[in-house]
């Protein structure tokens, strides 16, 4: 076993140190375009230690290499630590004994996680305020985070130029198996882990997620696992959430699961691990990716409480949990009523229940403020709850909301039903409030979600002595026996732990008592913690107005001192102001001030980080009079992403603004179908392009000029696509995630179109039934089994983008004929071609490469070639394959921190570059530049550029513009 080590260690060392030889690059190259230290750098490529996978993932990606082989050179180095499992004589074989383990795993995950626990569906029994997850899951929908760079610049980027859509959770996770969640509070991150816990213990899973198969699901909620102060390792799994089969599991079983890539490991709640252990968090999940890499991992957190791409140099995508729609907002107010009648004593609450269930439809239709409330899961059960409770009166705020819920929930369903003393104790309202905010409030300092059961009892034992009342009818056990039956509020996760049903209400009350304490000091110093945001807002809120002014100016003025945090303080600020219900003048105006300095947004960014504060800043957005095109699309991004209808009013303002056209028509369904069409995109001058995802959009479609570009994405049913095109009027038509289309003779009608692509669509395969089309443009990506050789049939095609795998292995061996003036290689497709060959199409004028490919020296033999775009994983190394080569005149360039020297050497005579930073260091200095006569250049996402006095003030154009 030694020597295998050895030999494995060494072989990877050669292979990274042929590889960095290949590439030319030196160390201090490497170290900086792998974003890796040189003393990592050093070892990996001297064969002094057996590297993390995450570095190798780096090295990889810095070198141009399939990270795959490095990977399992870098297995086989790893000495063997786990033991060989003892022999059982039961069965015979080990084999026997896990598989028999296993299925009772399976039952247990089957029964632990198969019910639903709904705030307020039983009021008189919190015990059985749950419902069959069967019935009661409501898959919500996902989206991507869009490539917002490649859209700044007007380009596509192959296959990912529908990264920014939504998509039900099933179909945006099909084929990941590494991926991290962001949702907000009471957004269903949770359910969702409960679900594919669920269908993949009974094997049952939907077949988008065929590929987790064969998977056992661990859930994992780190804040029962950084309580133990260090996270398990597989064979502590069990015991630390408190599967009562930790004791039984065959030892080595979870390993043995782990490692042959048979473990979904369901990893909840980032955000609420405290912001000093999440490093830990980190390190622990970069340990079981590099032991384990064949498992399945999927993560959640809160929006902010990590930056976007904290896991992505281990491969991990992002997807973000959206608001829900209309549509859903409906499907769960009946799912809601109809588990609430099933558990109903008589008809006549049944039929009354079902009476309010039309009644809220209709309230939640016809009151937008209202409708606002309902965009989570857990505000829409509090909203059936108290509909129901007050007879079909509701709150109208969401402060408002939480209190009448906690008022609900504490005593007035028991008192109202005459339930009295069921653990032989009586507590008011208040002094129930009182006892649940000192447990809430201890755990928000100590930055927990989760307590001991000992604390939990010690913390009731030292608030008794000042509740007499209380003491003298019960011990602390004995009251916190009753708040964990009878409150609704608090739950035993395990037989050790507490905590709160749900975080919301952790944070209101913590806030409340943050505020009777006095510590608005503490709040502010905790200010730029994620894990005290709602918080802070909720403070506000239960302030008295001169407590409100000194939060709010400690808080402005801490950001106006603290350069690091000041764009969060002040923002945090801001977003406060709406739970100020009643606040000064001048403490209002000297909070606005701050936020007006990041305003008009700029940029995607700063849109997210101003929708982040909620609608309070919708009255802040200025325009669209007065404001640059960049500002145009920002704020109307921002709008987009609040939602609502006052969002809606903001976006009516900039419809006749033409720099806001393809925002408005991308956000088309973040807001109400037909509302949408009617009031927006009715109204804009020219419909650039449409996506259709629903049969609502299509049907709305009919009442909308024909856009110029129209994407229709999922399995719309093609009769009704095609029923939705108009003989003319559009030049452009994509096919995404269809896998019902099939056959492509259905585009000949269509004289106009110009460009047809097809993304995801399996089923297509035979493209030479596109002969006799006006097709001149087509995009291949991601469809599998299509076959070029269809390609003869387009004699008039001149742009074709590959972006799929392919049994070729050069561009020479395509069989086709076309002269072609742009050719585009997606990854895929760069890991099974190289450019060998490529001079067959003479006049060709645009070349683009999303990934390393060999052959790009013969690219210089086009007379032709003017423009050259490298993006995603194709950098500025690959010019190293260029000889001196004038007729390129247009470089479009993914930078990741690399000396630009390169360009000039090998570029010559270019006039125009396109520098877009995605490394870490986004410092650019264009001092190698200089030498370059009439060179233009345009700078996407650098936090700063250096040596731009050696060009013309006009010559630069930076992307978000810097602020002065």
């Amino acid at each position: 076993m030694g020597g295998d080590v050895r030999d494995g260690l060494a072989e990877l060392k050669a292979q990274l140190r042929r590889l960095r030889a290949e590439r030319r690059l030196t160390m201090a190259g490497l170290e900086l375009r792998a974003g890796v230290g040189h003393t990592t750098a050093s070892r990996a490529l001297n064969g002094l230690g057996v590297p993390s996978e995450a570095t190798v993932v780096a090295l990889a990606r810095a070198l141009g290499a399939d990270a795959d082989p490095l990977l399992k050179l870098r297995r086989a180095a790893l000495p063997s630590t786990t033991l060989p499992a003892p022999k059982v004589a039961i069965g015979g074989a080990d084999a026997g004994v896990d598989e028999r383990f296993q299925e009772r795993y399976r039952r247990y995950v089957e029964e632990r996680h198969g019910q639903l626990s709904v705030i307020g569906l039983d009021l008189s029994r919190p015990d059985r305020a749950c419902w069959p997850l069967d019935a009661a899951y409501l898959s919500l929908e996902l989206a991507a985070p869009a490539r917002v760079r490649e859209a700044d610049s007007g380009l596509r980027v192959s296959g990912d130029w529908a990264e920014g859509r939504a998509e039900r959770a099933e179909q945006a996770l099909a084929g990941r198996r590494r991926v991290l969640v962001r949702g907000l509070a009471g957004g269903g991150k949770t359910t969702l882990l409960q679900w594919l816990a669920l269908v993949t213990a009974r094997q049952d899973l939907p077949a988008e997620l065929a590929h987790l198969g064969d998977c056992l699901p661990f859930v994992l909620p780190l804040r029962s696992l950084i309580r133990q102060g260090t996270l398990p390792g597989p064979q502590g799994f069990l015991a630390t959430v408190g599967c009562p089969l930790h004791d039984a599991q065959p030892p080595g079983w979870a390993d043995r699961v782990l490692e042959g890539g048979r473990g979904l490991l369901l990893v909840d709640g980032l955000d609420e691990v405290p912001q000093a252990q999440r490093s830990l968090a980190r390190h622990w999940l970069r340990e079981m990716l590099a032991a384990y890499p064949q498992a399945a991992y999927l993560v959640t957190t809160r929006p902010t409480a990590v930056p976007e791409g904290w896991l992505a140099d281990s491969g991990f995508s992002e997807l973000t949990v959206r608001p829900m729609s209309t549509r859903d907002v409906g499907v769960f107010v009946t799912r809601w009523h109809t588990a609430a009648a099933a558990g109903a004593g008589s008809a006549r609450e049944r039929a009354r229940l079902s009476s309010l269930q039309d009644a809220l439809k209709d309230t939640l239709r016809s009151q937008r403020d209202l409708a606002q409330l309902t965009t989570t899961p857990l505000l829409c059960a509090l909203v059936c709850a108290l509909h129901r409770d007050r007879h079909g009166h509701l709150p109208q705020g969401r402060m408002e909301l939480y209190e009448a819920a906690l008022s609900m929930l504490l005593v007035r369903r028991d008192r109202e039903r005459d339930i009295d003393a069921p653990e032989g104790l009586v507590l008011t309202e208040h002094q129930s409030i009182q006892l649940l905010q000192r447990l809430a409030y201890w755990l928000i300092r100590n930055g927990q979600t989760e307590m001991d059961h000992d604390t939990a009892l010690a913390l009731i034992g030292d608030a008794l002595p000042a509740m007499p009342r209380v003491a003298e009818q019960s011990g602390a056990a004995g009251v916190l026996a009753h708040l964990l039956a009878r409150s609704g509020l608090l739950r035993t996760p395990t037989a050790e732990s507490v905590d709160f049903v749900h975080r919301t209400f952790q944070d209101y009350l913590g806030a409340k008592a943050a505020v009777e304490a006095r510590d608005i000091p503490l709040l502010v110093r905790h200010a730029h913690d994620d894990q005290w945001e709602d918080v802070l807002r909720m403070a506000v809120a239960h302030a008295r107005p001169h407590e409100r002014v000194t939060l709010l100016r400690r808080l402005t003025t801490r950001g106006d001192r603290t350069p690091k945090h000041r764009t969060r303080l002040h923002l945090l600020a801001t977003a406060c102001l709406e739970n100020a219900t009643e606040l000064d003048p001048d403490v209002r105006r000297e909070v606005e001030q701050r936020s007006t300095a990041l305003l008009p947004p700029r940029s995607y960014d700063e849109a997210v980080a101003l929708a982040a504060v909620g609608p309070v800043i919708l009255g802040l957005l200025p325009g669209p009079d007065g404001l640059e095109d960049d500002e145009v699309e920002a704020v109307a991004l921002t709008a987009a992403e609040i939602g609502g209808d006052a969002a809606l009013t903001v976006l009516k303002k900039l419809r006749t603004h033409s720099a806001a056209a393809l925002t408005l028509t991308n956000v088309w369904s973040h807001f109400d179908t037909h509302d949408y069409a009617r009031e927006v995109l009715a109204h804009l001058p020219g419909l650039p392009a449409l996506v259709i995802r629903t049969p609502e959009q299509m049907t709305a479609l009919q009442s909308l000029p024909m856009p110029e570009m129209i994407t229709f994405a999922g399995d719309l049913p093609m009769d009704a696509v095609t029923a939705a095109l108009a003989p003319e009027g559009f030049r452009c038509l994509s096919m995404f995630d269809n896998s019902g289309l099939r056959e492509l003779d259905f585009v000949r009608p269509y004289r106009n179109l110009d460009q047809l692509r097809l993304v995801r669509c399996p089923n297509v395969t035979d493209l030479a039934t596109l002969a006799g089309s006006s097709i001149r443009s087509l995009d291949l990506i991601g469809n599998g089994r299509a076959d070029l050789g269809g390609l003869d049939a387009l004699t008039g095609l001149k742009a074709l983008e590959i972006g799929m795998e392919l049994p070729q292995q050069s561009v020479g061996e395509l069989t086709f004929s076309a002269d072609l003036t742009t050719l585009s290689l997606g990854s895929a497709a760069c890991r099974s071609l190289s450019l060998k060959g490529v001079t067959r199409w003479p006049n060709l004028k645009r070349l683009k490469l999303a990934g390393p490919v060999g052959g790009l020296s013969e690219a210089a033999s086009l007379p032709n070639l003017r423009n050259l775009m490298l993006f995603q994983d194709a950098g500025l190394p690959m010019l190293e394959q260029l000889p001196p080569t004038s007729q390129i005149r247009d470089l479009w360039l993914a930078w990741e921190g690399e000396d630009l020297s390169l360009v000039p050497e090998r570029l010559p005579r270019l006039r125009a570059l396109s520098i877009n930073c995605y490394g870490e260091d986004r410092t650019v200095d264009l001092t190698p530049l200089r030498g370059i006569p009439g060179l233009t250049l345009r700078i996407n996402g650098a936090a700063d550029v250096l040596g731009s006095e050696f060009f013309a003030p006009d010559a630069i154009t930076r992307t978000p513009r810097p602020r002065t």
